[in-house]
């Protein structure tokens, strides 16, 4: 930092904020620590009384904020990504399309455990449209060694195993079969209130029903069905009722028995805790068919926001769930049942 006349000030970078006061009327900066004045600034900087300023001194082994934001952002950026352009160090992202953020976690610990630096997310696995907001990044003095940044970038590649800390996956067009199940819907003694909702939570996002049907507690009819949507070409297929332990609650030994890979048959979400995910693989003639098999507990039709509504998105992205992820929703999987629900913008789900 060194201390130069106003007027011969044109290039320099200012090493702090210029404030105007104007009794009444202003007090604000005219001009940002990290600005780089210009040939029209130096009438106005003279305005408001600095015929001297400080400014940065362009030393070797050193760099400017905005240049190092560079290389942070580079670390962050992937596809489906735009970047801001750099000002006072910071530098933000934002989605190109509607998608799943992915957020590597131990690469944005080991970016923000060096101090000087920043990097602040959206959490990851969670729904975000074309154009929102998904992290920030800063550095925080006017300059910083340059032997620190390579240090820093070593440092998250290392964590990320060299891939961006961020990912974007964007939604794929899914085609979903529903088998709803109960003796007392099959016989028509209930009007069927579960399917309704799911096609509902569906049209959130590209997805085609491209079947439906009832049947009554026998799970040989489900283990068929669901075989045979998948068979049709559905990506996806969910099952409703008879997810309980009760001995007629059949729907848990269907989906076993169509030989698709169990994930989990519970989740430490509330609610939602009796939720099934398994993954169906397995030839169609000289096909390879492969599908996410949910089965949905009776909390789905009746609570707002429930374990289908953290898994959904990453079904849509085909970002597989595995075991170990569902285990890790325990903290954060309790719904609050906010008077005014503000999912996702609230804690529910945000596990870890």
């Amino acid at each position: 930092m060194k201390l130069i006349r106003t007027v011969d000030a044109e290039g320099a970078v200012l090493c702090h904020d210029i404030t105007q006061i104007i009794k009444g009327v202003t007090k604000d900066a005219v001009f940002r620590k990290g600005h780089i004045v210009t040939k029209e600034d130096i009438p106005v900087l003279l305005r408001v009384g600095k015929e001297q300023l400080y400014v940065w001194e362009n030393e070797e082994g050193m760099l400017h904020e905005n240049d190092a934001a560079e290389i942070l952002c580079s670390l962050c950026i992937n596809t489906y990504m735009e970047k801001s352009q750099p000002k006072e160090g910071k530098i933000e992202l934002k989605a190109l399309c509607d998608g799943l953020l992915k957020v590597d976690r131990a690469g944005i610990r080991a970016v923000n455990s060096f101090g000087q630096m920043m990097i602040a997310s959206r959490h990851g696995d969670f729904a975000v449209k074309k154009d929102d907001k998904l992290a920030g990044t800063r550095i925080i003095p006017l300059v910083i060694e340059e032997a620190k940044m390579e240090a820093v970038k070593k440092a998250a590649m290392e964590a990320t195993g060299g891939k961006p800390i961020f990912a974007l996956k964007p939604f794929k067009h899914k085609k979903v079969g529903i088998v709803t199940t109960g003796n007392e819907v099959f016989a028509g003694r209930i009007h069927d209130t579960f399917t309704p909702v799911i096609r509902e939570k569906l049209e959130e996002f590209d997805t085609e029903v491209i079947d439906h049907v009832i049947w009554n507690d026998d799970d040989k009819k489900v283990t068929a069905s669901i075989l045979a949507m998948i068979d049709k070409g559905a990506d996806i297929v969910i099952c409703t009722g008879g997810m309980s332990v009760d001995p007629d609650d059949k729907t848990p030994l269907a989906i076993k028995n169509t030989g698709a890979k169990m994930v989990s048959y519970g989740a430490p979400v509330l609610p939602g805790a009796m939720f099934l995910l398994a993954y169906y693989q397995g030839h169609s003639g000289d096909r390879v068919r492969s599908a996410a098999v949910m089965g949905l507990p009776g909390c789905v039709m009746y609570a707002r926001r429930t374990i289908f509504d953290l898994v959904l998105p990453r079904v849509m992205a085909d970002d597989m769930v595995c075991a170990e992820e569902l285990a890790g929703l325990g903290e954060g999987g309790l719904c609050l049942n906010c008077p005014e629900c503000t999912f996702p913008n609230c804690g529910f789900g945000k596990g870890k």
